[in-house]
């Protein structure tokens, strides 16, 4: 999984300085590795860690950080953009708990079986993302 030294990294061979507001969301997305966070989340957190944090410094950085692929975006829920730190350079997909935002990478790609339906419609593959929406064990006690 990608470390606070190899997102700096990235950021500053990007052209990124290492503001406090930054650092502050960099923190908040190491300390919830394997969890998908929505912005307001990330900002509430990241405010505690550095009060000048605003709202739309978060979702510049965020989208910042997609772009770089520091961090994976999704939709969990209706409306609602989540973000994760990337798991590794690999490719790969995940399994999400919708309750939690927990998540699981899946160590194989189904793409390959699927990509022979594509080739008689005429259609090119260009990308991909595989991601299955559940609860872990933990949520799914706690609605019963």
């Amino acid at each position: 999984m990608i470390d606070r030294n190899q997102i700096e990294q990235k950021l500053k061979n990007h052209g990124y300085k290492l503001t406090h507001q930054r650092k502050a969301i960099i923190d908040v997305l190491v300390e919830h590795k394997g969890h998908f966070l929505s912005a307001e989340e990330i900002y509430l957190k990241s405010k505690e860690k550095c009060s000048q944090t605003n709202f739309s410094t978060i979702y510049r950085n965020l989208e910042i950080f997609v772009n770089t692929n520091i961090i994976h975006k999704t939709q969990i829920k209706e409306g609602v953009y989540s973000y994760e730190l990337v798991c590794s350079d690999e490719h790969h997909h995940h399994l999400i708990c919708k309750g939690c935002g927990k998540t699981e990478a899946i160590d194989f790609c189904p793409i390959e079986a699927l990509k022979k339906t594509f080739q008689p419609k005429n259609f090119t593959l260009t990308d991909h993302k595989f991601e299955l929406y559940g609860y872990c064990h933990q949520c799914h006690r706690d609605q019963r």
